[in-house]
């Protein structure tokens, strides 16, 4: 299958001007109607123990899977499992590990800012050294003719 960009190259090799004007008017109605659609990706809430009551009770009341109560609810997936699954998020304990985890996340954004960290420095492979490995020659090997 061709491309449009191969497709109008061969357009101009055999001189057909009227057919490149035509693909031409055919782009600028295009533009003119052309609309700006809104993002697909929803923005994530921030998990509260009301949010997380909330997907636990539809989680309990209606038959949807966790992928339906997360874009219902706004959050992600992810989420979701957490509070079904291990019970994270229900109460507003300060001590609890995801809200510990929270925490420490954001003193270290607060203290080295994303933008002005040192690129990460690898290390190059050590060369090779020795000679190279040998391939077997042909001669001892058995070729189907010969049978």
């Amino acid at each position: 299958m061709a491309t449009l960009k191969e497709f109008e190259e061969s357009l101009r090799e055999h001189g057909m001007l009227m057919a490149l004007a035509l693909l031409e008017r055919l782009r600028e109605r295009d533009r003119a109607t052309r609309t700006i659609k809104p993002a697909r990706r929803l923005t994530g809430q921030k998990m509260t123990p009301e949010l997380a009551r909330a997907i636990l009770d539809l989680h309990a009341s209606t038959g949807m899977t966790q992928q339906e109560i997360a874009f219902k609810v706004g959050v992600n997936q992810g989420r979701v499992n957490e509070v079904i699954k291990h019970g994270k998020w229900l109460d507003d304990d300060p001590h609890a590990p995801e809200a510990i985890a929270r925490d420490r996340a954001k003193a270290r954004l607060r203290a080295e800012p994303v933008a002005k960290r040192p690129p990460v420095k690898r290390a190059k492979p050590a060369p090779r050294t020795g000679a190279p490995a040998r391939r077997p020659s042909p001669q001892g090997q058995l070729i189907f003719g010969d049978l």
